[in-house]
């Protein structure tokens, strides 16, 4: 399936959320994410049978939209990869480790932008370069427009979805363990995804 056959952003989750507003047409403008109403998560099959899902506390991104040039918009995302949360302290404790993100050497996970493509009026294709534990791979992310609103605060926030799948593997996280039925004990795919409140900037 193509990473770009995804619903448009007016019919994302309408059955279980509320229907998105638009407070600007044009999001031109640079913005700073906000990490405590945004998610950069995770998820991974476990011995073959079940979905964990995680995501990571601690992040701080930022992006330059240009609705007119599209080719001029930039993203930086910086995780700390310590921040890991998946529910359980043990494997929160093992994915850190040595094992898999060997997060003493490799503090730090990074995404910067190297292309932004404009694919239809509401989704945004950004290419750029995944840095994970040492090791930097480009990959391509689809990003759907949710909406834009003034908060009480004054602020103009714009909403992105987004959503992909890597192979951990590329990025040397090769830890697994073999099962007796057949298998393996953590999928090599692992879905990103990311669900982002960004902020303008004045």
């Amino acid at each position: 399936m193509s990473i770009f056959s995804r619903k448009p952003a007016t019919e994302i989750d309408t059955d279980v959320f509320d229907a998105p507003t638009t407070a600007v047409d044009d999001l031109t403008g640079s913005y700073t994410i906000d990490p405590s109403h945004s998610r950069i998560g995770f998820s991974a099959r476990h011995a073959m049978v079940t979905t964990v899902r995680g995501s990571f506390r601690d992040f701080a991104g930022t992006a330059t939209i240009d609705a007119a040039n599209p080719a001029a918009s930039s993203v930086s995302l910086t995780i700390k990869t310590a921040s890991i949360d998946t529910g359980s302290a043990d494997r929160d404790g093992h994915l850190v480790s040595a094992d898999f993100f060997d997060a003493e050497a490799n503090p730090e996970i990074t995404f910067v932008s190297t292309a932004v493509e404009k694919v239809d009026e509401d989704t945004w294709a950004i290419t750029g370069d995944l840095s994970i534990a040492g090791t930097t791979k480009s990959l391509t992310i689809a990003f759907d427009e949710t909406g834009s609103a003034q908060d009480p605060f004054g602020n103009l926030r714009a909403g992105f979805e987004g959503a992909t799948a890597i192979n951990r593997k590329d990025w040397g996280l090769t830890w697994n363990a073999a099962l007796e039925t057949g298998g393996l004990l953590v999928s090599e795919k692992i879905k990103l995804e990311f669900d982002i409140s960004a902020i303008k900037n004045a």
